[in-house]
């Protein structure tokens, strides 16, 4: 009883036991209570698909024990009669403890959140990949940022001089640092607007490729040849962009020259035959087709139509069926497509001049073919 009784820096031994005692059980029963509703949370969330049992589930998981401990210890001590510093010390270290762990908290929160958001149908899920790509990390720098300064707000320390001085330093780290935090912006700009997203086929200037991934600094493109082109996102959202992804339809124009000689009734029937040629298809819509004039290659057709799918290969499919359907066509009226000639002149030693017709450089053919990917694009 004496033991028990007597003081022991300034607090009877039962009290320090009793103090010893309320933050051994706190703590405990705290384990107990976040370990059965973890086991009961986690069976719940594989029976049902929301988030919110899921973002539990991951909380309890992030909870750093050793900071709890810190504050069932400064709980504890409230039974006892301690010198102010000790007393001030251990609160403030239990309220950095909780400040602490509530950034922990709310990290792991965040983490099931955007990883729930990402999911979805295949079309969404690019364009919520391509959001949460980029803005994770800066969530995160946010958070701890935040998570940091109420830390050392209650630590005492005056983040008023600290704010401002990182201000100032801030700015002369952006100046020194522009290109750098260009292109992190511009990851924002990338992540919020969406010009495009992860798989989408793009052509940037003379470069063309499929995006593979959107970073922080650069966006990365898998060529049609293989190789991987690398852009800076600042210079990429400076420049004209093409996102054949986007596409809804194919709008397709080809140019038809034939002979001089044709027969005006022939000439007549042409823009018939091209219509006949191309309605045969089920995923086209014909536009028009008409006699455009002549020129020195020939008598000139332009047709258009559209193709209802954005598929390149589609696209080339159809336009092979429907110039082998002209070609049979024409052959069967007898229409022939234009060869054009020029003359050569030859000047002889007595002063004569011999007209001589030769073919030109380049042979007839059948019309020419533009659309959305003529060029470099077309080989997608």
């Amino acid at each position: 009883m004496e033991l028990w009784e007597s003081e022991l820096w300034g607090n009877p031994v039962r009290t320090w036991v009793y103090a010893a005692a309320t933050a051994l059980v706190l703590l405990g029963a705290l384990r107990l209570v976040a370990g059965v509703l973890l086991v009961r949370l986690k069976r719940l969330s594989d029976r049902t698909h929301t988030i919110a049992d899921n973002i539990l589930v991951h909380v309890l998981g992030r909870t750093k024990w050793l900071l709890v401990a810190v504050v069932a210890l400064d709980i504890g001590t409230r039974l006892l009669v301690l010198p102010p510093q000790i007393d001030r010390s251990l609160n403030l270290a239990a309220i950095v403890g909780l400040v602490i762990q509530a950034g922990f908290w709310t990290s792991a929160a965040l983490d099931v959140w955007l990883r729930h958001y990402r999911q979805g149908d295949h079309a969404s899920d690019r364009i919520r990949a391509t959001t949460v790509g980029a803005l994770h990390f800066v969530i995160r720098l946010v958070l701890w940022s935040g998570v940091t300064l109420l830390a050392l707000d209650n630590l005492g320390i005056d983040i008023t001089a600290l704010v401002a001085g990182l201000g100032v330093g801030g700015i002369a780290v952006a100046l020194a640092a522009q290109t750098i935090l260009g292109d992190l912006f511009a990851s924002l700009a990338i992540a919020l607007d969406k010009p495009f997203l992860l798989g989408d086929f793009l052509v940037v200037g003379e470069y063309q490729g499929t995006v593979e991934q959107i970073g922080m600094k650069t966006t990365r493109l898998r060529s049609l040849s293989g190789e991987q082109l690398i852009f800076s996102n600042g210079d990429l959202l400076g420049s004209r962009i093409r996102n054949f992804q986007r596409m809804t339809e194919r709008r397709v124009v080809f140019k038809t020259r034939l002979a001089h000689d044709t027969p005006r009734e022939k000439l007549r029937m042409v823009p018939g035959l091209i219509r006949d040629a191309i309605v045969q298809e089920a995923r086209i819509r014909f536009d028009r087709s008409h006699f455009t004039g002549a020129n020195a290659d020939g008598l000139e057709h332009e047709t258009v139509y559209f193709v209802l799918d954005p598929d390149f290969r589609l696209h080339m499919d159809i336009q092979q069926r429907i110039g082998y359907r002209l070609l049979e066509a024409f052959d069967r009226e007898g229409i022939e497509f234009s060869r054009p000639v020029h003359n050569v002149h030859l000047e002889t030693d007595a002063g004569g001049v011999v007209s001589s017709p030769q073919p030109a450089p380049r042979a007839g053919r059948a019309g020419e073919t533009t659309s959305p990917e003529s060029g470099k694009a077309a080989d997608r």
